[in-house]
């Protein structure tokens, strides 16, 4: 199938060679079987092509004129001449143009000379000389000359008319004068042709074909002074125009269905893209439901095509194509609608904080929400309801508050515009800056997958570091679609990054922070790794201090239900490789403490501390031997208790359950009230004292934790 021509006003996907399509040559052959009857009946005559906008007027009028054209050499064929109205604005203009026209068409030979000197000689006897000059290029003496004989009486119109006239009946071939998109004019301009092909241009041999949009052109004559608002009148005015009106033949739904189909596929095979099963599917119900109806002309048809065409462009495999289909749908034929996209993406998305107002409402009242903003953006109220239908194909709050189940992670994994780690690509018509394009991700996985170096690995690194969140999502995206992945090479990148990542929180509050991301994928990663290969991998990683707190971490997340004191532990024995892993991080953790140990509680990093609390993750027996033995060496326990416990990030209150259990796994509670006994017992510090304040509130909470609950019974 020949390419589609999209960016012209040409028609498309209908070529003299190929199939007729939308059956425009069948009816182009119509129209020149009846211009030749026409022509036996009448020595001139106006016909009229009439059909909506966009439904291929143009496109018949090309093919007729084509085929006149290549008739021409018959002795007694047609000749064509072309006239645009729109360049023209006054009769006089108009006129010189038509005979212009009709001269430039007649044969440059011998036999044709005498016509073309008539044709000439009407147009200047009844125009302004100065506007002669502009179409029959006269130079300064011929202007001179063609005064002088207007002076002198030696031309007049009608003497001139009668020649013209004559020579045209001689010569034997009928001219025909196209003139398309009549409706486009202004009621001045309109009346103006009018005036042009009924009185001036009525000449032997010369025959008009004009096209409109019927309903259009009335509307336009009602607006003129000499019709008035009639339409009877302009109807009347009208059909003293035209002697044969030519309707263009309905454009079926079978034909728009066609032209859709062979349109996508021009479309499809341009960019080297095939649908699979769901996305026909998708596309499928998307056009019977809310496209479909919209798509009635070739115009609407080829327009959308054309815009589809034009933006797909860098997106090819960086978008999902029908999402893309549809959103270009929006953004075409309800250009408003598609601008309420960006400001609302967050809603749209599922990543916006709802206000407290519409924590409870309805699914309904959404709807009407969305339908409330559409009016307002000028969709017409026949369009609405398959407007908001479509925006429910794209978008999980919507489609859910229509009714029908939608799955944020599906939308997510087809790299669809609900995702929000998709959509600005659909809005950007583009691969945004920050955002890294899927043949670049694809490409650094199989390199770290490889063990091999390459610029796409490294910016997926960088990108690992600097937009977390996003990059673990897809990484995520490509597991849920059971993709393989170099889990082992991504972890050991996670912990090289773990303590520079400088992601923003996201999420609700922005709660969902970088490192909290690279938890969660380390854990799933993790899984993803033969058992006997994890302790190696988690070795490796905590290696330096920010790599042993997410190896850390990690394990306990992977191992949740073997942990010391789960029932499920106390049920069944540990895994090997839990055991190994453990002691290995262990270990490390160790490792990095080494230098801790000789220093004063004050002068503990926050890595430090954070290496602290996450060796109660590993081999807790060793954990509490340390920290005691730095309690026999001068430490303090409650100020170490303060720095583990910052009132900045206690809970409140400031030891719950699971804070007490993490504790007992770090130092050991009894260790700990036999260390603070005398603390315990005094009386409670003064509350107005901001120093004691804090320390303080812990103590409380461990009296009343040592008086209610045993620990570990």
């Amino acid at each position: 199938m020949a390419d589609a021509h999209f960016f012209n006003d040409e028609p498309f996907l209908d070529y003299e060679e190929g199939p007729d399509l939308l059956g425009h040559g069948q009816y182009a052959h119509h129209v020149i079987s009846l211009l030749d009857r026409v022509r036996t009946q009448t020595e001139t005559g106006v016909l009229a092509l009439i059909g909506p906008w966009g439904s291929g007027k143009s496109s018949v009028l090309g093919k007729v004129t084509r085929r006149l054209r290549d008739d021409a050499a018959n002795d007694d064929g047609w000749l064509v001449a072309e006239l645009n109205p729109w360049l023209y604005s006054d009769l006089e203009s108009l006129t010189l143009a038509l005979f212009s026209e009709i001269r430039e068409a007649l044969p440059k030979n011998e036999r044709w000379s005498e016509a073309r000197e008539k044709i000439g000689g009407f147009g200047k006897a009844i125009s302004p000389v100065g506007k002669v000059t502009a179409l029959f290029g006269l130079d300064s003496e011929g202007l001179i000359q063609g005064v002088s004989n207007r002076i002198s009486g030696e031309t007049s119109a009608s003497a001139a008319k009668h020649k013209a006239e004559e020579a045209l009946r001689k010569a034997g071939h009928p001219v025909l004068v196209v003139m398309d998109d009549l409706d486009r004019l202004t009621p001045e301009e309109l009346l103006v042709v009018f005036k042009l092909v009924r009185l001036v241009g009525h000449l032997p041999n010369v025959y008009y074909l004009i096209s409109f949009d019927e309903r259009t052109l009335l509307d336009v004559l009602r607006r003129s002074e000499l019709v008035g608002n009639s339409e009877p009148r302009a109807r009347e005015f009208l059909e003293k125009i035209v002697q044969v009106r030519l309707d263009l033949p309905a454009f079926r739904e079978r034909d728009a269905d066609i032209l859709v189909d062979r349109s996508l596929a021009a479309v499809l095979a341009s960019h080297s893209l095939t649908l699979i099963l769901s996305e026909q599917e998708r596309l499928s119900e998307a056009y019977y439901r809310h496209l479909q109806g919209r798509l009635r002309t070739p115009r609407a048809i080829k327009r959308f095509f054309g815009q589809v065409d034009a933006t797909l462009g860098q997106l090819t495999g960086n978008v999902d194509i029908v999402d893309f289909l549809l959103v270009t749908f929006l953004r075409t034929s309800e250009p408003r609608a598609y601008q309420l996209l960006w400001p609302h993406r967050a809603e749209l998305t599922g990543t916006s904080v709802e206000p407290p107002s519409r924590h409870d409402e309805r699914p309904e009242q959404g709807i009407e929400r969305w339908r409330t903003r559409l009016q307002d953006a000028g969709v017409a109220e026949k369009h609405l309801e398959g407007v908001i239908g479509l925006m429910g194909m794209l978008f999980a709050p919507l489609r859910q508050a229509l009714g029908y189940g939608a799955s944020t992670q599906a939308i997510a994994l087809r790299r669809g515009i609900g995702s929000i780690d998709y959509f600005d690509r659909y809005m950007v018509f583009g691969i945004p800056d920050d955002d890294l394009p899927e043949h670049t991700f694809e490409t650094a996985l199989q390199q770290l997958a490889d063990g091999t170096p390459g610029t796409q690995a490294d910016e997926l690194l960088l990108r690992l570091r600097d937009d977390t969140q996003r990059i673990t999502r897809r990484i995520q995206y490509k597991r849920a679609a059971d993709t393989p992945l170099p889990a082992a090479a991504l972890l050991k990148a996670a912990a090289q990054h773990y303590g520079h990542l400088t992601s923003a929180p996201q999420g609700a509050l922005g709660l969902f922070t970088a490192d909290r991301a690279m938890d969660f994928l380390a854990k799933d990663l993790l899984t993803d790794l033969a058992e006997p290969d994890r302790p190696a991998i988690l070795k490796t990683m905590a290696e330096t201090p920010d790599g042993a707190v997410l190896a850390a971490r990690t394990l306990q997340r992977a191992t949740a239900r073997n942990a010391p004191d789960s029932p499920d532990t106390q049920a069944a024995a540990t895994p090997d490789w839990i055991g190994e892993a453990r002691s290995l991080i262990s270990h490390e953790i160790a490792r990095h403490l080494a230098a801790s140990a000789c220093q004063p509680i004050d002068e503990l990093t926050e890595l430090q501390i954070t290496l602290i609390w996450a060796w109660r993750h590993t081999e807790s027996e060793v954990c509490r031997t340390w920290i005691n033995q730095r309690f026999d060496q001068g430490w303090d326990p409650l100020a170490l208790l303060a720095v583990l416990l910052p009132p900045d990030r206690a809970p409140f209150p400031v030891i719950d359950s699971d804070t007490l259990q993490s504790l007992d796994a770090l130092i050991g509670l009894d260790a700990l009230y036999s260390r603070l006994g005398p603390l315990l017992s005094a009386p409670a510090a003064d509350p107005n004292n901001p120093q004691d304040e804090h320390p303080a509130r812990i103590l409380q909470a461990l009296r009343e934790h040592r008086g209610n609950t045993p620990v570990n019974g």
